[in-house]
């Protein structure tokens, strides 16, 4: 058993753990933080993305002790004050929602991508979020949920 010290959504939690156990692992069972899905527990659906210091990566495939003094985000994380995050009030507006199980993976995608680009295309938007598999909605909505939340808030030319 190794000590490991985690900070997720802002918090710090201290764990002691096998060292072989996965960042998706220890999130889940030891932390609760079950908005974290494990889908394919290989990284091909990016069920269990997370930002590790602002970057997407699949929880499933990373070492707990990997993530030691890095900030964790977790869906959970977004949400500041009691007010959801643009993404996930674009996410419900736009119908982008349906079983909800590769959600919180496919908005931390999202965020991670217009952190580093404010104004992506719709193509970027698509590449960004092609680590993350969807059964239910066929991406339309959700392209349509992240474009939204780059539109929004901007201010319209005189010419638009």
């Amino acid at each position: 058993m190794i000590n490991v010290t985690l900070k997720v959504n802002g918090e710090e939690y201290e764990v002691s753990i096998p060292p072989h156990k996965t960042l998706l692992d220890v999130l889940r069972d030891r932390l609760g933080l079950l908005e974290v899905k494990c889908g394919c527990d290989e990284g091909g659906c990016g069920a269990c993305t997370v930002l590790l210091n602002g970057k997407p990566v699949y929880s499933c495939l990373m070492l707990a002790v990997q993530a030691e003094g890095k900030a964790i985000t977790t869906i959970r994380g977004l949400a500041k004050y009691g007010e959801l995050h643009p993404l996930q009030k674009n996410f419900i507006e736009y119908g982008a929602v349906q079983c909800g199980y590769c959600t919180p993976g496919i908005i931390l995608a999202a965020k991670a991508l217009l952190d580093e680009n404010p104004k992506p295309t719709e193509e970027e938007v698509r590449q960004a979020i092609s680590g993350n598999l969807c059964r239910c909605t066929g991406y339309q909505q959700i392209v349509e949920a992240i474009m939204a939340t780059v539109t929004k808030g901007r201010k319209k030319k005189a010419t638009e």
